[in-house]
């Protein structure tokens, strides 16, 4: 089944990387600390703490370690922000983190640096699509992935993130269960081969993860026969394929610390690198290449929305108190039952739920 995605076009994602970068490009030595020390004035005053996603610029995470804040995947943050005494939440991340953060924590003021920060999985899943998708398939069982709309959680029986999705599918398929799957095909089609579950898969990809190219990995790892490969399982088939490791950005993060390899061809967004480097700062990490014949190249192992967090963006939020995020109540209190179930289930198995490469 095929499904239209309003993701956008490389011009237009170009545009959001220019954006992103070129304030902050720009600053001197002594602009960026005084910057940075805004930031940490700010924080203080507005009884805030930061909260960023691993794909984040390294100045932001540093930035978040230093005042006490939490770097992490999307759930995590959300779990952080809520036992966090902090009166608000500064997510630095994309639009359905600050989402989550609001339905688990609705008592709190969520802001973000950028409110235009989104996800190719969130867009390309479009809440009402999705409802007739659904109500056309009521015999399924609505299993959706963290990277998604509060609306479209709103009208899931489960939320997952790639940590868990795999044990969560088949413990429904152990109870004879079909499942509707959303947004990542990929990731679907991966949990799919793990489980033997009957998935019908929404067509939705991450513009990051389905740029990589197996025959480019092929080579790349000819070049470094010593070399684990590390594969976030949104990317395709034929590079989880390759993989050493398949598994979340914690995941993937544990795996360069456990693993005895002095060289990882990783194949998620490259912003991983800045805590992978610090948890192993003798290990020799690559890019997972997305160049090639095939290659478009929009992202480039980079999400040009998590680009956009940057120490202008997150000042600007924090000195107006704006870019503030809002659920209805309603569909507030329809997802956090779904994730409520995920929670549970993994409280019961006592199984971490780190997130995804987005999530």
């Amino acid at each position: 089944m095929t499904h239209s995605q309003a993701v956008p076009q490389e011009q237009a994602v170009r545009y959001l990387r220019k954006r992103a970068f070129e304030a902050d490009e720009e600053l001197v030595p002594a602009e960026r600390e005084a910057l940075t020390e805004r930031i940490r004035t700010l924080l203080r005053e507005r009884n805030a703490v930061l909260v960023a996603h691993y794909y984040t610029a390294p100045e932001i995470q540093i930035l978040a370690d230093a005042t006490g804040g939490h770097i992490s995947d999307s759930l995590d943050m959300a779990r952080f922000g809520a036992e966090h005494p902090a009166e608000t939440l500064v997510v630095a991340g994309v639009r359905f983190m600050g989402e989550t953060a609001k339905i688990l924590t609705p008592e709190k003021r969520v802001i973000m640096p950028e409110l235009a920060a989104t996800c190719s999985l969130d867009v390309g899943c479009p809440p009402d699509e999705f409802a007739a998708f659904c109500d056309q398939h009521p015999e399924r069982t609505v299993v959706v992935y963290a990277n998604t709309s509060a609306a479209v959680k709103a009208r899931a029986d489960w939320v997952v993130t790639s940590s868990i999705a795999v044990d969560v599918v088949r413990h429904l398929h152990a109870l004879g269960k079909k499942i509707l799957w959303a947004p990542d095909r990929h990731l679907g089609d991966y949990i799919r081969g793990q489980t033997g579950a009957d998935m019908l898969l929404w067509d939705g990809a991450c513009i990051v993860h389905e740029e990589f190219k197996a025959r480019e990995l092929q080579q790349l790892r000819a070049q470094y026969p010593q070399a684990k490969v590390l594969v976030h399982p949104e990317s395709p088939a034929a590079v989880i394929a390759q993989a050493d490791r398949v598994g979340s950005t914690s995941q993937l993060l544990e795996a360069v610390v456990e693993m005895p390899a002095p060289i990882f061809i990783v194949a998620t967004d490259n912003g991983i690198f800045h805590k992978m480097r610090a948890a192993a700062p003798e290990k020799t990490l690559l890019e997972a290449p997305t160049a090639g014949k095939s290659a478009t190249c929009q992202s480039c192992a980079h999400c040009p929305w998590m680009a956009m967090n940057g120490l202008h963006t997150l000042a600007g939020a924090l000195e107006r108190l704006d870019n503030e995020i809002f659920v209805e109540p309603v569909i507030a209190a329809r997802a956090r039952v779904s994730l409520g179930r995920m929670l549970e289930f993994a409280r019961r198995r006592r199984t971490p739920v780190h997130g995804s490469g987005d999530a």
